[in-house]
């Protein structure tokens, strides 16, 4: 979430310093000097770092260095793109590798932050990382001009080959890149203009597909080393329990068991020669645990809870435009309607997982991790040694969401490995733990009222948010006033799809529970998008007004997000009927930098058997690095989007989550799959997300459709809770 300390509007600074096998140049951030080239397979197998962002090996082969993390979504492509365009590098020569986040530290953080969430992957690394690779390349040219004694100007480049034009030379960037990095850096270097890109906005194939598909990419609990040790842990079932008391004398006969530990004060871990000999003996072990007070805490009174704020005096504003109560009072009509959302799991594939290994001065850890710098930071606290004593492994993630920029799995690893100095320890939290110890996307409730002229005009709206806040969980300083910004995503000043109503009051009254929450894929996007996007078509029909028309005609302030909205409409053919059976629901949202919109197309059975055949998203991220990607992207955010629909939710009793599995916490099945047509409108100019913002078009714009025909408004969530049968 972090942004990198203006990296991007202040350019580069560039040394010259000396490394084994060549010569490094580095971009750095202001007054951020590389103290040296970073280890690494690309400079062990010959490679000279030309910059700090790309080694060039002997064969010309480009090996474009990332400081963010890869979980499928394919940022490691998409910076790799970056980087190799504005240096006119061979793409099929390009490869891509992880930056330590200890090289990084040491280097005072020249890559910047390794932060990978938000939809910032790429977005918020543009500017330096182009200018990187732009760099690089007019060093590259300058040194062969320099090797050929000819003018700069008369020289180009073009797929990693250098051509002196008047007398048709080449010499290839393996070939000049040492001599590249001994010469001074550009003070000021352009980026290429949109209409010069050759590899940036194309479909190019993903970099790390083959790997997978070979099975040669290892992800971290896949991870094998010598002398490896494996360990299970179990925390107290109840959020903010402790141990009382355990027998560790009961398992330690037990087939492979090697220690029975206490991790912290409410986690127990077993270690064994085999995580599955683990697992089996923490199953068997005693454990009293002391569950607190939270132990008489179920999902009704926390909805209680969350009741309460719907009509409390005090709430945070988050929008406020003209006058919302008049508004209502001179309402020839005022619709009323309250939604809610449950808490969900992040339900990654790879559950949480980190191997560490002490050795009495330092300690070392394989992650997978959505923050390099945050593991590299929870694994010194844990040990309690400086950051210069951490050496972290950076994995392809298995599934992140934003779960595992958390780092409590780290801290956790790194506590058992001090208790077990020596070895590698891989710790792997069972799937029931994964599922009932998660950081959950909030519970919100939200009372929606909303006030028509006698034209049928949307005069007034009102907005009540009830519910929990990820900032007054995860990082309390960061509450501005008491309020939490983070609850009117979609809703503030800057993202409010519907500026032309003139009187609009968005609070929030905040009401935490003991259940963590934290950012899951989209945030607080998803649930208010289907606030607001289901209640503007119930508005819509009491205005006795097509529900595209209604919202065209409240974006008169938002072109942006009211070109996607025409364009989804236009790829689906909405002013076309649909054939018997089927019916359409739209919706709309600003988020992340990005414009979406999606039309779905759903049937429902008589039996209230509900199949959506189809779903078109329109999506603007400005400049669009990769389709290709934008599309999977799109897909699969559909994927959790709609499990948040249909069966997705957790529920508490006794103090504890109730889903241990995905038997009960039910998603998407590939049967379920709608066809999914990604419409891209690139209007340019800026660099908007990807992979968060059109999650929260998909379950309104189902939702809506699904009222159109069965004639049921769903307000709560998922759908498994209610019966959709009609006549």
């Amino acid at each position: 979430m972090n942004q990198i300390n203006g990296l991007g509007r202040r350019g580069f600074l560039g040394t010259v310093a000396a490394v084994a096998g060549g010569m490094s140049l580095g971009w750095t951030i202001p007054e951020a000097q590389a103290q040296g080239a970073a280890n690494s397979a690309a400079t062990a197998a010959g490679g000279v770092e030309v910059g700090i962002w790309a080694v060039v090996m002997p064969d010309d082969t480009v090996v474009v260095r990332i400081a963010r993390s890869e979980m499928g979504q394919g940022t490691l492509t998409g910076l790799a793109q970056l980087v190799a365009d504005e240096m006119d590098a061979d793409w099929a020569k390009v490869q891509a590798e992880y930056i330590a986040p200890e090289v990084n530290q040491a280097n005072r953080r020249a890559w910047g932050d390794m932060s990978t969430g938000g939809s910032r992957g790429i977005r918020a690394s543009v500017d330096y990382v182009r200018k990187g690779g732009a760099a690089a390349r007019a060093m590259l040219v300058q040194a062969a001009a320099t090797q050929w004694g000819v003018p700069v100007g008369e020289c180009g480049a073009s797929e990693s080959v250098i051509t002196h034009r008047p007398t048709g030379r080449t010499l290839r960037y393996g070939q000049v890149a040492a001599a590249a990095a001994k010469l001074p850096v550009p003070a000021d270097v352009a980026v290429k203009p949109p209409a010069e890109w050759k590899i940036i906005g194309k479909g190019v194939k993903r970099l790390d597909t083959v790997e997978k598909l070979s099975g040669k990419l290892v992800y971290a609990i896949d991870l094998q080393l010598p002398e490896m040790l494996n360990a299970s842990i179990a925390q107290c079932p109840v959020f903010g329990g402790k141990i009382g008391s355990f027998d560790a004398a009961k398992v330690m006969g037990m087939p492979g068991v090697r220690h029975v530990l206490r991790v912290d004060d409410s986690t127990i871990a077993v270690v064994a020669d085999k995580w599955w000999q683990a697992q089996t003996a923490l199953k068997a072990l005693p454990i009293v645990w002391d569950e607190g007070p939270n132990a008489n805490v179920d999902s009704a009174s926390i909805a209680r809870h969350l009741e309460s704020g719907l009509d409390a005096k005090e709430a945070f504003v988050g929008l406020r435009q003209g006058d919302v109560e008049a508004g209502l009072k001179g309402a020839a009509k005022v619709v009323e309607a309250t939604y809610g959302s449950p808490f969900l799991n992040h339900a990654t594939l790879e559950p949480m997982t980190c191997t560490a290994k002490w050795d009495g001065t330092t300690i070392e850890v394989w992650v997978s991790s959505q923050n390099g710098d945050a593991s590299l930071a929870a694994a010194a606290e844990a040990a309690g040694v400086p950051l210069a004593n951490v050496k972290v492994n950076k994995h392809h993630l298995g599934g992140g969401f934003g779960r595992r920029g958390k780092q409590d799995y780290v801290r956790q690893a790194v506590l058992i490995a001090k208790q077990v100095p020596g070895r590698p320890v891989k710790m792997i939290w069972s799937r029931e733990e994964d599922m009932q110890h998660g950081f959950y996307r909030p519970i919100t409730m939200a009372k929606m009222k909303a006030g028509l002229d006698a034209q049928g005009n949307l005069v007034a709206l009102h907005a009540r948010l009830s519910g929990q806040s990820i900032l007054a969980h995860l990082f309390p300083a960061r509450i501005a006033g008491g309020a939490d910004p983070v609850m009117f995503q979609g809703w503030n000043k800057e993202e409010f799809g519907y500026q032309a109503i003139p009187n609009v009051l968005i609070d929030h009254a905040m009401r935490n529970t003991h259940v963590p929450v934290g950012f899951w894929r989209g945030v607080n996007h998803n649930q208010n998008a289907v606030y607001l996007e289901c209640f503007l078509d119930e508005v819509a029909l009491a205005a006795g007004k097509d529900p595209l028309d209604f919202r065209l005609g409240l974006m008169g302030q938002m072109p942006k997000l009211r070109a996607v909205l025409q364009a989804a409409a236009e790829k689906a053919e909405y002013r076309k009927p649909l054939p018997a059976g089927v019916f359409r629901g739209i919706s709309a949202n600003y988020g992340f930098g990005a414009y979406t919109a999606a039309v779905a197309e759903v049937s429902v059975s008589k039996e209230g058997e509900v199949k959506v055949l189809r779903i078109v998203a329109a999506t603007d991220c400005g400049y669009a690095v990769n389709p290709d990607q934008i599309a999977a992207q799109v897909e699969g955010s559909f994927v959790y989007g709609l499990s948040s629909v249909f069966t997705s939710e957790n529920t508490v009793e006794k103090g504890r989550i109730v889903e241990g599995n995905f038997d009960t916490y039910e998603v998407m099945k590939l049967a379920q799959m709608p066809k999914v047509e990604t419409v891209i409108v690139p209007s340019g100019g800026f660099w908007g997300g990807v992979g968060e913002p059109t999650i929260a078009v998909a379950a309104p714009a189902v939702l809506n459709a699904i009222f159109a025909a069965t004639g049921k408004r769903i307000r709560t969530l998922p759908l498994k809770h209610h019966d959709l049968s009609h006549a």
